[in-house]
């Protein structure tokens, strides 16, 4: 082999490097979200918050997609090519749907159940799918009657879970006075309120106006008119900019497929399930098993941070994206990327050991 082989065959960064720089990545996450997500119930999260949790998803997921890619134009991979372009694609579409979600939320300030963000979240499941199921398949796997058990066990509360969520009902909001407003408030203000000092200070401001002083001049000074004057006043709030037209336009044309995408979703999640425990089982042993055990990982913290944000989003009134467990999605796309790392630097050294034996 010659000095320019081998110099094209280096990488860039080494395994090591990614490795510890993912991890870097994931703890940093994971203690934003501690730090800055754990919030009172209820609470507005505030705008640079969920824009820190948008840039630690996405760029977490824009790595592993330039890592699979990686491994799919290397003719050295030996798990096959096309399991990494599937893989990659689902990571890079994901990557997009994560942007386009975020400007729908943050941006626009929408909170929607089906944006046109779905459209690449759906492409992310399809080619995510498609490469692992690529990378079971392709082998001759020899399971075992307890390892099916474990798989069949698995898919079955996995179906469970979908349906139990997919039949659940939204909770009802707690009454708040703030949503209520000073209007509502102001009948029984207005009924029960005795101030004790409005006489005194009333007979005050009369013997201040009979020394001729016109500036103690209080009109009406009663509970009745303090009461008024306090439900005739506006809330001290802020309005809130409306959203375009054309985007709540496009977010009612997209509602009736709500429903369908839901149950796409929670059925790919039962595969994702289904597959990551099959990957975990078959590839336990042997040289390559350290890099599909990070794939296997990477799968189970897709399907638990998905199953997560479904329940969220369905049984809890108001909920706002950036709860503590969404940091499993970064966990997510930190270990499709390490196991890509992985798997480069496995597949390089192999063949880097065979082309030795040769000479």
């Amino acid at each position: 082999m010659s000095s320019a082989d081998k110099s094209s065959d280096k990488p860039f960064l080494s395994v090591q490097a990614i490795v510890l720089a993912e991890i870097g990545w994931a703890v940093s996450a994971l203690l934003f979200f501690l730090l800055f997500g754990v919030t009172a119930e209820r609470e507005v999260r505030p705008f640079w918050y969920s824009l820190g949790t948008s840039i630690f998803e996405a760029t977490s997921y824009l790595i592993a997609a330039l890592l699979c890619f990686r491994n799919w134009r290397s003719s050295q991979i030996v798990s096959g090519r096309g399991v990494w372009l599937g893989i990659g694609l689902g990571m890079f579409f994901y990557f997009l749907g994560n942007l386009l979600f975020s400007y729908w939320e943050l941006g626009l300030g929408l909170e929607p159940t089906v944006s046109p963000a779905d459209l690449f979240f759906i492409l992310t499941y399809v080619f995510l799918l498609w490469g692992m199921f690529q990378a079971v398949f392709s082998r001759r796997l020899n399971l075992e009657l307890w390892q099916k058990g474990i798989i069949g066990a698995i898919a079955i509360v996995g179906i469970a879970i979908a349906i139990v969520l997919s039949t659940a009902k939204p909770a009802e909001p707690p009454a708040s006075k703030l949503d209520s407003g000073y209007m509502a408030e102001a009948p029984s203000l207005k009924a029960s309120i005795d101030f004790p000092f409005v006489e005194p200070v009333s007979a005050l401001f009369s013997t201040a106006q009979t020394l001729n002083f016109p500036a103690f001049k209080l009109p009406d000074m009663t509970a009745e008119s303090l009461t008024d004057a306090v439900a005739q006043s506006p809330p001290a709030t802020e309005p809130k900019s409306q959203p375009p037209e054309w985007a709540v336009s496009l977010e009612q044309q997209l509602k009736p497929v709500e429903l369908p995408i839901n149950w796409f979703y929670l059925l790919c999640d039962v595969l994702l399930l289904v597959l990551a425990t099959t990957l975990l089982l078959a590839f336990w042993g042997g040289r390559f098993s350290q890099s599909w055990r990070m794939i296997a990982a990477a799968a189970f913290c897709l399907y638990i941070a998905d199953i997560w944000f479904k329940y969220a989003t369905t049984i809890l009134p108001d909920y706002k994206s950036g709860g503590l467990p969404e940091v499993f999605w970064v966990f997510s796309g930190v270990l499709f990327g390490i196991g890509a790392a992985l798997e480069y630097d496995l597949s390089s050294r192999s063949r880097r050991t065979g082309s030795r034996r040769r000479a």
